[in-house]
């Protein structure tokens, strides 16, 4: 990756890190270890060597504090806007406003949370939705509103995610 798309685009962005785009990010090898040598927390994975839950404890602001010790998941992955800026298939410039356009939306998403009460951040962003959606509470008008504000601001998040950042709507089916 180029130098000036990491500090120009990635460092704006950090939805691969925030718990936007992803639950968690398995570690390999002796990530674990080193991770939690940092002061990080790991969860035990079965089928790998751990899992580091999102949002990303090491993410401040939109950068890593860790980025020259990040996992192998993090240092190989590039979404699907960074490959386009790459390709010369998106300008750098409107890129950037779809990083912009998808944290706004995704303001929105918590905003509907907080409105409906709902909402651990220490969760990814859509467990914190699926969470607060299936909670009993408050059957008022005003409360079934709030929700459906909140389904529709997270499902509009979830269509950009897809389509901007994670890549086509068959890459979508094989993923869920």
């Amino acid at each position: 990756m180029r130098p000036n798309l990491t500090t120009s685009l990635c460092t704006r962005c950090g939805l691969c890190c925030d718990g936007s785009l992803f639950a968690d990010v398995e570690l390999v090898g002796q990530e674990a270890l080193r991770l939690e040598s940092m002061g990080h927390e790991v969860e035990e994975n079965e089928t790998v060597a751990g899992v580091l839950s999102q949002p990303c404890a090491a993410l401040r602001g939109r950068k890593c504090r860790i980025y020259a010790h990040r996992p192998k998941c993090c240092r190989t992955f590039e979404c699907q806007l960074l490959q386009d800026v790459q390709r010369g298939v998106v300008t750098e410039e409107r890129a950037s406003e779809q990083v912009a356009e998808a944290l706004r939306m995704i303001r929105r998403v918590g905003e509907a949370l907080a409105r409906v009460g709902r909402g651990d951040a220490r969760l990814p962003l859509k467990e914190r939705c699926d969470e607060a959606l299936a909670a009993d509470g408050d059957a008022s008008p005003e409360a079934r509103r709030q929700r459906g504000e909140l389904e529709a601001a997270m499902s509009a998040v979830e269509a950009m995610i897809w389509k901007t950042f994670l890549g086509s709507g068959a890459e979508r089916r094989r993923a869920e």
